[in-house]
């Protein structure tokens, strides 16, 4: 009854305690002790916690970065990372907040999460170089939300690292810096949150943007998919009567955030890469694209552009070509975009000179682009140019975009394939993927598709429950060089062997890849159906695909 009582009690003590104490400290950090108490909790429930356990976790989270209380405000606000440039001073924030929090004799917890949350798994942490469990549970749950939820925060010194780069920083750390089951845990929580927001997602889209200046504004990225998209607007120009030039443009790109970028860091950062500048002319500026062309299509205004100045481009995409008709009262064209390679996702964004865009929107028409309906204008980019054995070889440039016949599983199978990450592949999970699955024709995605397993060749696994049970077991062994060397020699290109054995209602499957050990077992509660094996992966090529019995 204690974390219950405490609730009731203390709870807009410690909200206060954690927003007035330390969120006043710096701006930039307002809200983020919460939001460290909600994953924390989220993940002690997953764990298996009790409400009453799950409280405890909530408000020892709140809580644990009280210590900042006590670091001088310099250093809080140096636009500097402070864990460097302030590396004795950042390191007495756990016991100072220890030392706050241990009056509370009642609840013990608290103090506990704030002086062992930054102690790391393998014993390299701080104040006290603790590992593994000597580490209290409760300080080990609120470590993996606490780098979360930083990773993710803007800083004064950088920027906040887009989602997907936070989920490899879990991955990469799970069993290291993080104890491997509640970092599990919470990229699950990651992966279910992304997954909530893309079936959610639509195009957040300003209505008006002002450009008074060249690019002085770009809107938000419009993705270009395989959809077709629809996108109009209106355009007031010029907004200066002085200046000489007034038109809207579009600026096609790639980007992590989905925005543009004209500063070194922030392209570092968000990889972002501008593939050109097309205006409503016959003009355009090829930059990280391999090729635009465009032809005028003659006597095609924008419907209702007699009124006003409205303009419209339809936008698709199949594999590394995109196709743009782009309209308006005066000038109408198509335009084909070959990307550098089908792995890069592509953005429009709307902007302009000495003009005010308005009543802006972007919405599907329903349609699909299909292979014919966009013309080559270059040869499209291909990794695999190595030898073909028993299947064809297969290139992902996307997740799980494309896959290899399946494989009939039997009683023993043993599958040898060549593999090499595609030159745009930038994580760790950039690499093959294994589908264990059942359909009437034998082929992903086919009629009664069922899926058992998935399992990454980088230790990753999908927790798929639904048909079957899986036991799944990752070790990183003695020569494990790290995940750096790890992701370079996917990039150089390996060999790598899968063996699968079907006993009973069981099917088991064992591979080892630099230095990491996987085995996942999949038990069937009634009959095993027939099943298959196929590859796949993300931004990948696999070659050489040898079968054996």
């Amino acid at each position: 009854m204690k974390a219950a009582v405490f609730s009731d009690t203390h709870g807009n003590t410690a909200r206060m305690a954690a927003k007035v104490a330390v969120e006043k400290k710096d701006e930039l950090l307002k809200g983020k002790s919460l939001k460290v108490a909600e994953y924390s909790k989220r993940i002690a429930a997953l764990f298996g916690k009790s409400s009453k356990e799950c409280e405890e976790v909530y408000y020892a989270a709140l809580l644990h970065d009280v210590g900042l209380i006590g670091i001088p405000d310099r250093v809080i606000m140096n636009d500097a990372d402070p864990e460097e440039t302030d590396y004795e001073i950042m390191r007495q924030k756990p016991l100072i907040g220890e030392e706050i929090l241990s009056s509370i004799t009642e609840y013990p917890y608290l103090s506990q999460g704030a002086c062992y949350s930054h102690e790391r798994y393998n014993g390299t942490g701080y104040p006290k170089g603790l590992k593994g469990d000597e580490i209290p549970e409760i300080a080990r749950i609120i470590a993996v939300a606490d780098a979360y939820v930083s990773m993710t925060t803007k800083k004064r010194y950088r920027e906040a690292y887009p989602e997907f780069m936070a989920r490899e920083a879990l991955v990469k750390g799970s069993g290291d810096e993080f104890d491997p089951e509640f970092a599990k845990i919470m990229i699950s929580i990651v992966d279910s949150d992304t997954n909530r927001k893309n079936q959610k997602k639509g195009i957040t889209l300003e209505k008006e943007i002002v450009c008074r200046q060249y690019r002085e504004r770009v809107s938000t990225g419009i993705p270009i998919e395989n959809g077709v998209i629809r996108i109009s607007f209106d355009c007031e120009m010029p907004l200066d009567v002085a200046q000489t030039f007034s038109a809207p443009s579009v600026v096609l790109f790639d980007s992590f955030d989905a925005r543009t970028h004209d500063d070194e860091k922030t392209i570092e950062n968000y990889h972002y890469l501008e593939y050109g500048e097309i205006w409503f002319d016959k003009y355009n500026i090829t930059t990280g694209a391999r090729k635009i062309e465009e032809k005028q299509i003659v006597d095609d205004p924008v419907p209702g552009s007699d009124m006003h100045n409205r303009y419209e481009i339809t936008a698709c995409r199949v594999d590394d070509h995109i196709r743009l008709v782009m309209r308006s009262v005066n000038y109408s064209k198509e335009v084909i975009v070959a990307l550098e390679s089908g792995t890069n996702a592509a953005y429009i964004g709307l902007t302009g000179e000495n003009c005010r865009l308005f009543d802006i929107s972007a919405e599907p028409t329903g349609e699909i682009a299909g292979a014919d309906d966009i013309p080559k204008i270059v040869e499209p980019v291909n990794f695999l140019d190595h030898l073909e054995s028993d299947i064809p070889n297969v290139q992902i440039d996307r997740w799980r975009c494309a896959y290899t016949q399946g494989i009939p599983v039997t009683d023993r199978l043993k599958i040898d394939f060549h593999t090499m990450s595609l030159p745009g592949a930038e994580l760790i999970w950039h690499c093959p993927y294994i589908v264990l699955y059942s359909s009437d024709d034998g082929t992903v995605g086919g009629d009664n598709y069922r899926e058992y397993s998935m399992i990454k060749l980088n230790g990753e696994n999908d927790e798929l429950e639904e048909y079957a049970s899986n036991r799944f077991v990752m070790k990183r062994l003695d020569d494990f060089a790290g995940w750096d060397t790890w992701r370079q020699m996917n990039k150089n290109g390996m060999d790598c062997e899968l063996i699968v054995e079907k006993k009973g209602n069981k099917v088991l499957q064992r591979t080892v890849n630099c230095g990491i050990s996987i085995e996942n077992t999949t038990t069937f509660s009634g009959e095993v159906p027939e099943l298959y094996i196929a590859l796949t992966g993300d931004e990948v090529a696999l070659t050489d695909i040898r079968i054996g019995y």
